[in-house]
């Protein structure tokens, strides 16, 4: 046996003492073994999102809730303040107000006693607005509305606008007539009080802009935070807005980590006042122009030319009057940023850059190829997963050296009361996969002690709390995802290829009337998955190559070091331009010049135009001339994935056995984490495209490790590994030989083994109330036992004894069959550990000769309670503005469900295994 020293690993310090013995332990035989979990942050523990219902919170309260945070595993909460409860009226404290502040300083301090961190939103509910934002400062729609003039004929009425529900939010801001020809003529200098009287030389249509206001209001706000939304596009709104933050957060400056800005789900909103100044100094023209291309029935090169540079402004605006000043604004006062950059009519790299902590979101949930996850359509709305489009948020924070990128997670994963953790796992290594090292909980309710069960609820989480069921094994998987994001935020992305993201292509696109795209994730299918750029990203993924997007104004800062195109500390191997329609000068010769100094630049095809409207065609002209001059520089090629493996940039080959992958570097080595979502196990060598001399295999749920069998140290290593549907595992690659134990690979001996005999049923906590005891001959739902076992949602206690079918095996694999929904498991009164996600299974060496005892404590969901509550009438819902819906966002009724089943299902066997010698 190798001696449990290492050496040239001082990134890593000694930490995690396993505690259960799981399908792939390390070998406990030795004394002593040496892990290498980074020492634990509050920033690597999972956060979740605290909904502060009406803002109805006391310092009491407050402080149990994040004991209990604390004691689970939970690093910190986001504080979203939102509608309230009926029946604390009394008790709710107006946002911002003193007793609010209060409040916000009770629980930094509690925070700061526990280790915990805290974010809050800016504001309450979403997006951002409320009771500062005056109706100048709102969110902002342009009207136009036509008339048809003829020559001659004079002209004399009021300019009004024709939609009188609308009449308190629109003002004419400008007047023109436009003849045949295009010509304009200026007639707003014309108005009296809104009135024109104007006899025309000519024919004409007369355009009259309206500057509107959208009306929205924040959503789902709380006491002191109803108001209009803001607008987004104007930084005079902005500073507005930020007013009341000035002197209000003076007390919290230096102790509340971030600002967090949600989604942007602002409807409508496609104008503002200084447009079309704006629109003047950013693209060369006057817009007033070429109003009628603005109208939807305008078809044209031209009009879409117009189109674009409307819509390249109004991101512009998003970005630089919204964005980069309210990140500004927050760092100058003390704290860190956290945006959620989809939906925005904008550049969403640039957009998510702004940021200290750009923050993707997760929605709905995955049907998985896995075999044991559960997938049933009356529970779930089906997500289409998308890495790519998650790969934005992650992107902007490589490209612009941010070391975190967070995700909202699990937001509508299943009905409420229906979500296992076994269901959560592969959803949160999902997001883990596209390169998210810090995730939030969609979320967790604050509630009073005397909120009666189930307690205060938001209406589109996986509320993790303790009225829960979800929360009596919930710690096991926060462990799981403390020790994996301890590893995702070691070291920088070792990502290789760079692909470049053709903004003025989507931009550049007939909506079909719209005269804004939102880049969000709901109509991704408009704006993402039909593009040559969707396509190239995609294949390079399935290929093996790790990705990151690169916008054009971060080509600005790249730069070519040793033949690797270098940005913000990042190094790639290659920079991969997609077929595209549209770039600008200034970008192709920042390409172009990458190549000339040695960066492997490769082009699908070269852009065919420049975009917008401004002297297009003579800059078309330049662009077409660099591109001829840059020839010799720059690599054009149909085949991009075999280009670059001629180029010897080579790809993960591992990915060709299913698995999925993300890579990290460290000064030393390399950290794969690797995840099979497939049907099938893998059980066997796998290739690393990198060099080692030792690599670690590490375990995340069990915070095991071992030193990985290894058959070739070249420029390629291979490790044995495996691994089951469901699992994943962490390898930590080292350039210097190491010591340390060995891992421990098993496989089956012989056929499994039932536990057969009489299982004796302590019904231990939970309700509505508690069962009698109970014995079970062969293994079924305990719903079948009685009516009131049916409607308990709760633990129940398994217990039997069985003889030893070998007493010369040493490990035997405990496998609980179908397992609703997780459980704790003792063999001969020695805790063995949590199995809360498939498969429910674990490797033991603790069973005796002769008899044994197993004992298994089960925890189902709250589904069946919540049945049971709804058919006897007990109202629970009682929450303003939307109160409980179902996952249509229709009325939440559980009367018409079915109970889960509930308990251990099936069969229990045990297995006899060996060691396994790789290879063989």
């Amino acid at each position: 046996m190798k001696t449990n020293h290492i050496r040239n690993f001082a990134l890593f310090s000694i930490l995690i003492t396993a505690f259960l013995a799981c399908s792939n332990p390390a070998d406990t035989t030795s004394t002593g073994i040496v892990e290498l979990w980074p020492e634990v942050t509050s920033t690597m523990k999972p956060w979740t999102r605290w909904w502060w219902m009406g803002n109805a919170v006391d310092k009491e309260n407050i402080t149990k809730r994040l004991d209990e945070f604390s004691k689970v595993g939970i690093g910190g909460v986001e504080i979203t303040p939102i509608y309230g409860v009926k029946g604390y009226e009394e008790k709710f404290l107006r946002h911002l107000s003193s007793e609010w502040m209060e409040m916000l300083i009770h629980t930094l301090d509690e925070a700061d006693r526990l280790g915990l961190g805290v974010d809050m939103v800016m504001g309450t509910g979403w997006p951002y607005g409320g009771p500062q934002v005056e109706p100048e400062f709102a969110a902002g729609k342009m009207y136009i509305q036509t008339y048809t003039l003829k020559a001659g004929e004079k002209f004399g009425q009021r300019i009004t606008f024709k939609e009188p529900d609308l009449h308190t939010l629109v003002k004419l801001q400008y007047l023109f007539a436009f003849d045949k020809d295009g010509q304009k003529k200026e007639l707003t200098s014309l108005l009296v009080n809104g009135n024109l009287e104007w006899t025309p030389d000519n024919d004409y249509v007369l355009y009259a802009i309206f500057l509107g206001r959208t009306g929205q209001q924040v959503k789902r706000s709380a006491p002191g935070g109803e108001g209009l939304v803001l607008d987004h596009f104007s930084k005079d709104a902005l500073r507005d807005y930020l007013e009341p933050y000035e002197n209000s957060l003076i007390p919290v400056q230096n102790r509340l980590r971030a600002l967090f800005n949600d989604s942007y789900e602002v409807y409508g909103a496609d104008y503002t006042p200084r447009l079309f100044t704006e629109f003047q100094q950013r693209r060369g023209y006057d817009l007033a122009d070429h109003i009628p291309q603005l109208i939807p029935e305008t078809v044209g090169e031209d009009a879409l030319r117009v189109l674009a540079d409307y819509r390249e402004t109004i991101s512009d605006l998003v970005l630089e009057d919204f964005s980069e000043n309210w990140s500004r604004w927050a760092r100058e006062h003390s704290f860190k940023t956290k945006y959620q950059a989809h939906g925005c009519p904008g550049n969403l790299l640039d957009i998510y850059a702004t940021a200290d902590i750009p923050e993707c979101e997760s929605f709905y949930g995955t049907q998985f190829n896995i075999p044991g996850v559960r997938w049933e359509a009356s529970d779930a709305n089906k997500a289409q997963p998308d890495l790519i489009m998650l790969k934005f948020a992650s992107s902007a924070a490589h490209i612009s050296g941010k070391k975190l990128t967070s995700s909202e997670t699990l937001t509508w994963l299943r009905e409420h009361f229906k979500t296992a953790l076994s269901q959560c796992k592969p959803e949160v290594e999902q997001i883990f996969l596209s390169g998210v090292n810090h995730v939030f909980f969609h979320g967790s309710t604050y509630f009073p002690d005397e909120a009666e069960w189930p307690g205060w609820k938001f209406y589109a989480s996986v509320n993790f709390v303790p009225t829960s069921t979800l929360w009596t094994d919930s710690r096991s998987m926060f462990e799981y995802i403390t020790r994996c994001q301890s590893m995702l935020q070691s070291g920088r992305s070792d990502n290789e290829i760079l692909v470049y993201w053709p903004f003025h292509d989507i931009i550049g696109e007939d909506l079909e009337g719209q005269l804004l795209l939102q880049l969000g994730i709901n109509n991704k299918d408009e704006w993402l998955v039909p593009t040559p750029f969707y396509q190239l990203v995609t294949k390079l993924m399935e290929q093996g190559y790790s990705v990151d997007f690169v916008s054009d104004r971060y080509l600005k800062e790249a730069v070519v070091q040793s033949g690797k195109i270098s940005l913000s500390g990042m190094e790639y191997e290659a920079l991969v331009v997609p077929e595209c329609r549209n770039m600008t000068v200034e970008s192709f010769k920042l390409l172009a010049g990458l190549s000339a100094s040695g960066g492997k630049v490769v082009f699908e095809q070269v852009p065919e135009t420049v975009p917008g409207y401004h002297m297009h065609e003579k800059r078309t002209d330049q662009l077409q001339e660099l591109i001829r001059e840059s020839e010799k520089d720059i690599i054009i090629c149909g085949d991009v994935t075999g280009d670059l493996i001629k180029m010897g940039i080579e790809r993960e080959a591992l990915k060709d056995l299913g698995m999925d992958f993300i890579r990290r570097e460290l000064e030393d080595g390399k950290i794969y984490y690797l995840v099979n979502h497939t049907p099938h196990e893998i059980d066997g060598y796998i290739p690393l495209n990198c060099h080692s001399e030792s690599v670690m295999i590490m375990d995340p749920q069990t915070g095991k490790s071992g030193l990985g069998e290894m058959k070739s140290r070249k420029k390629r290593s291979e490790v044995f590994i495996q691994l089951k549907p469901g699992e994943s595992l962490i390898l930590r690659t080292f350039e210097t030989e190491i010591y340390a134990d060995n891992w421990l690979y098993l496989q089956e001996e012989g056929a499994p083994v039932t536990i057969a005999g009489t299982w004796e049923l302590e019904f231990i906590s939970g309700g509505p109330a508690i069962p009698e005891n109970a014995t079970m001959n062969k293994l079924q739902s305990w719903t079948s036992l009685s009516n009131q076992t049916e409607a308990f949602s709760g633990t129940v206690r398994y217990k039997i004894q069985f003889e030893n079918p070998d007493h010369e095996v040493t490990h035997w694999m405990l496998d609980l069959g179908d397992v609703r929904e997780s459980a704790r498991v003792w063999i001969n009164e020695e805790y063995m550990g949590c199995l809360w996600s498939v498969p429910f299974s674990a490797v033991t060496d603790k069973l005796r000769e002769g008899e044994n005892r197993l004992k298994i404590e089960v925890t189902n969901l709250s589904a069946n309670r919540i049945i049971d509550l709804e058919r006897r009438g007990i109202e629970w819902k009682i929450f303003y503005e939307i109160n409980m819906v179902n996952r249509h966002y229709k009325k939440f009724d559980a009367t018409g469900w079915d109970p889960m089943p509930s308990g251990l299902l099936g069969e229990v066997s045990i297995t006899p295994m060996h060691k396994k010698v790789p290879g063989r």
